[in-house]
């Protein structure tokens, strides 16, 4: 472990100007690449003592441009058509490199990191996926996955994986069963009514 001071609040971790002891490999990859944090020397710390307020007011930007972005990317529909099997898996999946891609070419440039993915995704359907675009602004986007753009329409309305041609066919013939069994079959009172009127005349 290795004791940073960060320069942003970061998720669990800390507030700004907070000393906390992270991995070694998150600090080298994430941290201090991404200018989130400090080696927390002796000579840093003095120096972030020193520029806090100015680090402080450049954060509320930052805070305030992903604010204005979140307003436009929250709820925000993105469509993927994808090769899938007949019951909808797909022949690969969707990760977040996948994500930040889609986000690029809506004319969002989202780093990875912020893309809140569990894990890859392997079925068609829509899909609710957290974004996170600053440590206090979080939203949600849907993300279509489907075969064809048709199938993507039908997702789209819906907001759940179109069933395979296969799975439709045989809905359609047990709602038609289940018609024929609802018009065949009476209720017993209305199999004893015809006796008894005949027993009344």
């Amino acid at each position: 472990m290795i004791e940073v001071i960060l320069l942003e609040k970061v998720g669990r971790i800390g507030q700004i100007g907070t000393v906390v002891k992270v991995k070694p490999g998150y600090a080298r990859n994430f941290l201090l690449p991404k200018k989130k944090a400090l080696r927390a020397t002796k000579d840093n710390i003095a120096y972030f003592e020193a520029k806090r307020s100015e680090i402080e007011a450049a954060n509320a930007q930052t805070r305030a441009a992903a604010e204005k972005s979140g307003k436009t990317l929250d709820g925000k529909k993105f469509t993927t058509i994808r090769q899938a099997s007949e019951v909808g898996q797909l022949f690969g999946s969707v990760t977040v490199r996948d994500i930040a891609e889609l986000l690029k070419a809506g004319g969002f440039d989202v780093e990875r990191q912020y893309i809140l993915l569990a894990a890859p995704i392997k079925t068609v359907g829509v899909f609710q996926i957290p974004v996170r675009l600053h440590a206090d602004v979080s939203v949600n986007i849907a993300l279509n996955i489907a075969r064809t753009e048709d199938e993507a329409k039908i997702q789209e309305k819906t907001g759940k994986a179109a069933k395979s041609r296969e799975t439709a066919v045989e809905d359609k013939k047990a709602e038609a069963e289940i018609n024929a069994e609802a018009f065949f079959e009476k209720p017993p009172e209305e199999l004893a009514a015809p006796a008894e009127e005949k027993a009344e005349g």
